[in-house]
């Protein structure tokens, strides 16, 4: 239990002290989901007491937004424009965010999905994106409900593709985003498809 340290915890300045709270907090969520994880388990993780985290943070779903919010500064800082677009600029971003702070990509994108108080932030982030993909994917598929469908699919695949990246070992990271921009361009050359694709056995 984080409150039978003796050790004593050293003091540091309070907003660096919150950032080392909120980095523990985001690996420690990301390794268990939101339920799974106590607020001593955080503690633990960032080498303090309860009593230090509960002077910056009131409550366990407070602390958890806190790190939501946390890591969407860490995409608006290397994601410039819409990952939407997949351009070479908005994918080299989000996989900049995914390599500077993994188990904040893994919190936002896996674990907060499946949190009904927290999926909104998941959710606000795909709808964006599906829209702008859906402006670029409509001028490229002339089936529009094909168009969408690829639009949904884009940027899914595209955040699939990085975690999987990341669960890999993080492989050729010069290489990646190239891979990553194929693997999206899969999905639109099939929504453009006016034929089956021919790679499927035939039916009995």
């Amino acid at each position: 239990m984080a409150e039978a340290r003796s050790e004593p915890v050293r003091r540091l300045p309070r907003a660096q002290r919150r950032e080392q709270i909120l980095a523990a907090a985001t690996t420690a969520f990301a390794r268990h989901g939101f339920a799974a994880t106590g607020l001593d388990d955080i503690a633990a993780e960032a080498g303090i007491t309860r009593v230090i985290l509960y002077r910056h943070f009131d409550s366990k779903n407070d602390l958890y937004q806190a790190a939501l919010d946390r890591f969407c500064a860490v995409m608006s800082d290397h994601v410039a424009e819409p990952v939407g677009g997949f351009t070479d600029a908005s994918i080299d971003g989000l996989l900049k965010a995914a390599t500077a702070e993994p188990d904040g990509f893994r919190l936002l994108f896996v674990h907060a999905a499946r949190e009904p108080e927290f999926k909104a932030a998941a959710d606000r982030f795909h709808a964006q994106v599906t829209e702008i993909a859906h402006l670029q994917i409509s001028q490229i598929v002339a089936d529009q409900a094909w168009a969408r469908w690829a639009a949904q699919m884009a940027p899914t695949v595209a955040i699939e593709a990085i975690i999987a990246w990341l669960d890999a070992g993080r492989p050729d990271p010069d290489l990646a985003a190239d891979r990553i921009r194929h693997v999206i361009a899969g999905v639109i050359t099939a929504a453009a498809s006016d034929s089956g694709l021919g790679c499927l056995p035939p039916t009995a």
